[in-house]
């Protein structure tokens, strides 16, 4: 069995200090999103979507960030999905970008909120076929027999849609997550990593902080 405890290695790539950060961290997280496509990480634009059910349970998974701009971060989803059900009942949500190749994390908090209809089909008629007719296909979150019953329904909204026009669904979409807080870490030598955490003013504007690793 190996033995994770000593499973360890130092932070050595970079390091961050608060003359390198913009005063915007939308703009900061442009200068890290570009280097992160520039070093060819595997889906740079994969993030992690923490929400919180009524009851208080947290869940995560990850998904592809779509879009992003001084209003927030956008992914899409089926609206009766399990996410979606905990944002309907709680919208505070996280997001982390774990971009560990470049010793690398940036963490948000915020609020998410639907994005419109035009919205999503913009994003919608971007996608393949193949992807459009899964989202008729695919129960999100819900309990699928088996591989075999989730491919016979994949064929049968395939058929449906044989002419390769593929409408949005109506239960199909995305949210807008808008950042309270954007958390960036940069990891450092003897585990003393440099963390600065924008956070939003009532005045709309940002105070940055320097936290302990």
């Amino acid at each position: 069995m190996i033995d994770v405890e000593t499973l360890r290695r130092e932070y050595t790539q970079g390091s961050l200090d608060v003359e390198d950060l913009k005063s915007n961290p939308f703009d900061q997280f442009t200068v890290w999103f570009e280097q992160a496509c520039k070093a060819q990480l595997q889906d740079p634009n994969a993030m992690s979507v923490a929400t919180v059910s009524v009851q208080g349970q947290p869940s995560l998974r990850t998904v592809l960030m779509k879009h992003y701009d001084e209003d927030g971060f956008v992914f899409l989803t089926n609206y009766e999905s399990r996410k979606a059900r905990e944002i309907s009942e709680n919208a505070n949500v996280a997001l982390m970008f774990p971009w560990l190749a470049l010793e690398r994390q940036v963490i948000i908090t915020g609020t998410a909120s639907k994005i419109s209809t035009s919205e999503a089909l913009k994003y919608f008629l971007k996608r393949p076929t193949e992807s459009q007719i899964s989202a008729w296909a695919s129960p999100q979150s819900r309990i699928v027999e088996s591989r075999k019953v989730l491919q016979m329904m994949w064929d049968k909204m395939k058929q449906k849609y044989a002419d390769g026009k593929v409408p949005l669904p109506s239960f199909w979409g995305g949210y807008r997550v808008a950042p309270k807080t954007v958390e960036f870490w940069q990891g450092r030598k003897n585990r003393l990593h440099d963390r600065f955490l924008y956070s939003r003013q009532p005045d709309s504007s940002w105070a940055v902080n320097r936290l302990g690793p």
